[in-house]
């Protein structure tokens, strides 16, 4: 992958633009994912997508040649996301996002889930749960998280791509996940509408 990368690159920089149409394409949906997660928001997500190739596309010339692309394609990403998110005012994720990011992670469950309709709404309320949760975590945390737990990436790599310490990533990942437990404790701790009894 990194080989055929380098020769797409090569072939820009000679002039061949098909070459970076080829980038997006390999590269178009890792992006989207990634700015999804952290934004929580579908437009959003698409806005940083479009302005993160842009970006690459004015500055694919000064890229070096011992840099993994996708590494350098998330640090990109990470930052026009957590830029994003810092434009735009602190308003809550929308229900009908929730509930197409759910329907996009059940459709992959398979039958079983959608033979189950306990199941599918149990796990629509988790989602939505984990959606609200994540927006209570500072950008940066948010970041770290969705890169180690939605995109698996090492400790290293994230390490890489945000240009910190690896002891810094560590901590930013304990920090967010602490404050997601105590986000979804409370929502375990009142599964509906009542008052919490004392």
């Amino acid at each position: 992958m990194a080989e055929n990368d380098q020769i797409l690159i090569d072939r820009f920089t000679s002039g061949d633009a098909r070459a970076f149409q080829e980038l997006v394409e390999r590269y178009k949906k890792k992006v989207y994912y990634l700015a999804y997660d952290i934004t929580g928001d579908h437009h959003e997500a698409e806005d940083v997508s479009q302005e993160v190739f842009v970006k690459a596309f004015r500055s694919l010339n000064t890229f070096r040649r011992d840099a993994k692309m996708s590494s350098w394609l998330y640090k990109i990403t990470v930052n026009s996301s957590i830029d994003s998110l810092r434009k735009k005012s602190s308003k809550p994720e929308t229900s009908m996002d929730i509930i197409e990011k759910a329907d996009v992670q059940n459709s992959s469950l398979g039958s079983s889930t959608e033979l189950d309709p306990v199941r599918t709404a149990e796990s629509l309320l988790l989602q939505k749960q984990i959606s609200y949760a994540l927006q209570k975590v500072s950008p940066k945390e948010r970041s770290v998280f969705v890169m180690r737990h939605y995109n698996d990436l090492k400790i290293r790599e994230i390490a890489e791509i945000l240009d910190i310490s690896i002891g810094t990533v560590k901590a930013l990942l304990f920090r967010s996940i602490k404050k997601l437990r105590k986000e979804l404790s409370t929502y375990r701790g009142n599964p509906g509408l009542e008052v919490t009894h004392e």
